[in-house]
């Protein structure tokens, strides 16, 4: 089934068209929600509320881009919403205050698998965490960033810096950057 075909279905109220939507993105929005919340449980508990915006919100739907990245957008925001919250966020964090515990055993040789990325990204401060995800992968521009964030442009720009060299060093002392 097409998204328009799954959207219109899922506004008309069809409980196997809602399953079927939720079912097709729901795994990859939980690694989503996972880059922005460090555990497994919050994350899910974020991603059920970011459904919950998505399936009350569908009528604003366009259908000028796409479906995913739509619903992607709504759960970065409901993670940001979730870190606001509970006042977790730092907007700014000295290197020399962050504490990063690293182990070796989540990798193999020098390859690197995704999840042992996403363990290393998930340690940096959460400041770091947010900019880097929302430039880096999400591809959020620093002006975005900085409005979303509530923090000047200078701000994104210096704590996706410093957690860059943050990830080399980690990355550096494992031996694994090139």
């Amino acid at each position: 089934m097409d998204d328009e075909t799954l959207v219109k279905k899922c506004m008309a109220g069809d409980a196997i068209a809602q399953r079927m939507l939720f079912d097709r993105h729901a795994s990859k929005m939980l690694g989503v929600t996972m880059r922005y919340i460090n555990d497994k449980e919050r994350a899910e508990d974020v991603l059920q509320d970011a459904f919950i915006k998505v399936f009350k919100n569908l009528k604003r739907f366009q259908h000028a881009g796409s479906l995913e990245g739509w619903i992607r957008r709504i759960v970065v925001n409901t993670a940001l919403d979730q870190l606001r919250k509970n006042k977790k966020r730092h907007r700014d964090v000295a290197l020399d205050d962050s504490f990063i515990e690293i182990t070796t055993n989540h990798f193999i040789e020098e390859r690197m698998e995704a999840d042992s990325l996403m363990k290393i990204v998930q340690q940096l401060p959460d400041g770091y965490r947010m900019v880097f995800n929302m430039f880096a992968i999400e591809g959020y521009s620093h002006k975005e960033i900085a409005k979303e964030l509530g923090i000047s442009e200078n701000t994104s720009k210096s704590q996706y810096s410093r957690a860059k060299t943050v990830l080399k060093e980690i990355l550096k002392k494992l031996n694994i950057e090139r």
